[in-house]
């Protein structure tokens, strides 16, 4: 039901919230997981009186997150973590239904994005008392890249003191997370759900490999079979990709600086080469590392008439399009409307896919449900073990409780029917013995 008194926010149309709605319910038909964390928060309230701030892509898997920390007590404030990511009818329906703080505009610029990020963790409003961003700032940031908590670390002051801890969802923000714990400076424990196992194998590898190649094909309209695909970067995420594209009936090339995810490449039966002699051959590019510049000038001027240029990664660096720009001579337009068209001075064309966004949530929806499913168990169980283990856990970027992993696999196998052995006790007592 609609609420006349709605907490702040900002967000692009409220009259939106009725399709929202409907997304959002379609999600959670396909969200059993999450389901039963919030039924069991609902009659616990394990979060009661916390406030929650998340900078995460502001989508109807993420609504459902939302409402299962605040079915367990939390009041939670959300801002998006992509300005291409967000859906203007999902942030109207938390608004609106739930009455949440939204701030997420899809599309919006660099000054918006930060204005948001920096109001959950602003001083408090007396008009709405319970939002997050009141004394001492949130008590849980939950980042997808890290923004939220990078950002009260700069700040510093008391938006850091009331701080319990902090879920990071990207393998991005753990980079710059384990950054200000090696400088000594992070001041709150951090959960790294990325690197949790179930995360790994459901959300990188089956989300990612999907959603990234769903969003080329939305954009491009492209036939992937019979045409050469380079992903550059072989972890869990470049792993998935690479699947899908071979048995989407391309051929895969893949590009590494590891040494032993390059063999684990090759023995999967992928060519393996530098990124430069991939240049030469590929049709469509796409990049999962999580760093900056593995695709600049050097590789642009390489490369086929009529390539595809896409970024899987969270951030908008690792195409460097300062370098596709320059080398444009012959300018660039928008030949559709996720594709840009930069004519190279030899006439050579290369498509950049939605802004050189991540190409999953820019151009598609992202992630399907069934697998935020497992992504956002992890969440909320994580939120629980801070708040509950409040005070046991050192400042510095900590691995998911395996209890908690195994729990999340446990209900996701529940959930599909599945049944697995379990141990006897005398196989357990032989794991246990040294002898």
């Amino acid at each position: 039901m609609a609420r006349t008194a709605l907490p702040p926010h900002d967000v692009a149309d409220l009259t939106l919230a009725p399709d929202g709605e409907l997304r959002i319910d379609w999600a959670a038909g396909q969200m059993p997981v999450l389901a039963q964390i919030r039924a069991r928060f609902a009659a616990e309230r394990p979060l009661e009186g916390i406030r929650v701030a998340a900078c995460l892509h502001v989508t109807a898997e993420t609504a459902n997150l939302v409402r299962t920390l605040a079915a367990g007590g939390a009041t939670v404030a959300l801002c998006s973590a992509n300005p291409l990511s967000a859906q203007d009818d999902v942030a109207a329906a938390l608004v609106l239904e739930d009455g949440v703080e939204v701030r997420a505009r899809r599309g919006e610029d660099v000054d918006t994005y930060v204005a948001h990020v920096l109001a959950l963790l602003g001083p408090r409003d007396e008009t709405a008392p319970a939002r997050p961003g009141g004394a001492g700032g949130p008590h849980i940031t939950l980042d997808d890249g890290a923004d939220l908590l990078v950002t009260a670390h700069a700040r510093g002051g008391t938006v850091l003191d009331g701080l319990i801890g902090g879920t990071e969802e990207t393998t991005t923000g753990l980079l710059r997370l384990r950054r200000l714990q090696e400088e000594g400076t992070l001041r709150c424990p951090v959960l790294a759900v990325n690197e949790a196992r179930t995360e790994r194998a459901l959300n990188d590898r089956h989300g990612t490999g999907q959603s990234a190649l769903d969003g080329i094909v939305r954009a491009s309209n492209i036939l992937l079979a019979g045409n050469t695909v380079v992903v550059i970067g072989y972890g869990w995420a470049g792993l998935g990709v690479a699947e899908r594209a071979r048995g989407a009936g391309a051929a895969v090339i893949v590009c590494e600086v590891d040494p032993l995810r390059a063999l684990e490449a090759r023995m999967a039966g992928y060519e393996v080469m530098p990124a430069l002699q991939a240049a030469e051959r590929g049709d469509v590019f796409i990049t999962v590392t999580g760093s900056r510049r593995v695709l600049h000038g050097e590789h642009f001027s390489r490369m086929k008439d009529g390539a595809l240029l896409a970024n899987a990664g969270h951030f908008d660096v690792e195409l460097d399009l300062a370098e596709l720009e320059a080398l444009a001579s012959g300018g660039h337009r928008a030949v559709r409307p996720l594709v840009e068209e930069y004519r190279l001075a030899d006439g050579r064309r290369l498509n950049l896919l939605a802004h050189g966004r991540v190409v999953n949530l820019a151009a598609a929806e992202g992630h399907p449900a069934a697998v935020m499913d497992v992504s956002f168990a992890l969440q909320a169980l994580s939120v629980e073990q801070l708040v509950v283990h409040r005070g046991d856990l050192a400042p510095g970027v900590h691995s998911v409780p395996a209890a908690v992993d195994r729990e999340v696999g446990r209900l996701k196998l529940a959930a599909l029917g599945v049944r697995i052995d379990e141990p006897t006790a005398e196989q357990e007592d032989y794991r246990q013995s040294w002898a």
